[in-house]
């Protein structure tokens, strides 16, 4: 399941005049992930920290770069995360079941 996250990178790099490729080095991250969050794909913490300071932004700006997330859409999240295993569980036990009986 990927987690869709609001932010600011696209329009921050193109204030910078800087390409995917500039922000990707300076922030010591890929192309392919820079273009991942841009279409607002989730990432890790350690990389909204890279891209916020490639920007040459500080990290009390944070919330300029990605939107910060409510507690209710973190609860969304667990909660879909938590009904896509339970359902790749019993789907994994169902398969491993019929095998091998008869």
């Amino acid at each position: 399941m990927t987690t869709q996250a609001k932010n600011n990178v696209k329009k921050l790099r193109e204030e910078r005049l800087l390409s995917k490729a500039e922000l990707a080095r300076k922030a010591g991250v890929s192309a392919l992930t820079i273009d991942r969050v841009e279409s607002g794909l989730a990432c890790r913490m350690d990389t909204k920290r890279k891209i916020i300071l490639a920007l040459g932004m500080t990290i009390e700006e944070k919330d300029k770069v990605f939107e910060r997330t409510t507690e209710s859409e973190l609860e969304e999240t667990e909660d879909a995360a938590s009904t896509a295993t339970a359902a790749t569980a019993t789907a994994t036990s169902s398969e491993s079941g019929g095998e091998g009986q008869g």
